[in-house]
């Protein structure tokens, strides 16, 4: 496997865990918002990554085959004085757990920073290759 070919799958990588954390975000800024119906109720997002390969060397790239609705019901609460309050005095809000998306954050920003870690190794190699070609 060459060096471009292992920048390329840590490249992918970092582009899928940049994807996942801008959903966190999204979802962590919508965590406390209310609608007045599960259809304008905001609901928590997730990647779907895939593994493609890469080139004939068994080396696999990640790509981000789309964000998707979690399909985790709503909470529905009865707030009947909330101006959003359907006609039974329901309000609905996201679908989303802030101590789950925390965690999933700490492991998208570990990823992303291993994946960080393994460019700058693979440039460190490539520079004690150019080095080694001038000594000899």
């Amino acid at each position: 496997m060459s060096f471009r070919q292992i920048s390329d799958i840590a490249g992918s990588a970092m582009a899928a865990q940049t994807v996942r954390l801008n959903t966190i975000a999204s979802n962590l800024a919508n965590a406390q918002s209310a609608a007045g119906s599960e259809a304008e109720a905001y609901h928590a997002r997730k990647p779907v990554f895939a593994a493609v390969a890469h080139g004939g060397d068994g080396g696999q790239r990640v790509q981000v085959l789309d964000v998707v609705k979690s399909t985790e019901p709503l909470r529905k609460v009865h707030e009947p004085d909330n101006p959003l309050a359907d006609e039974e005095g329901m309000v609905y809000y996201p679908n989303v757990s802030p101590v789950a998306e925390m965690t999933d954050m700490m492991a998208a920003s570990r990823a992303f920073e291993t994946n960080v870690e393994v460019m700058t190794r693979v440039r460190g190699m490539q520079q004690s290759l150019l080095r080694m070609g001038k000594e000899g």
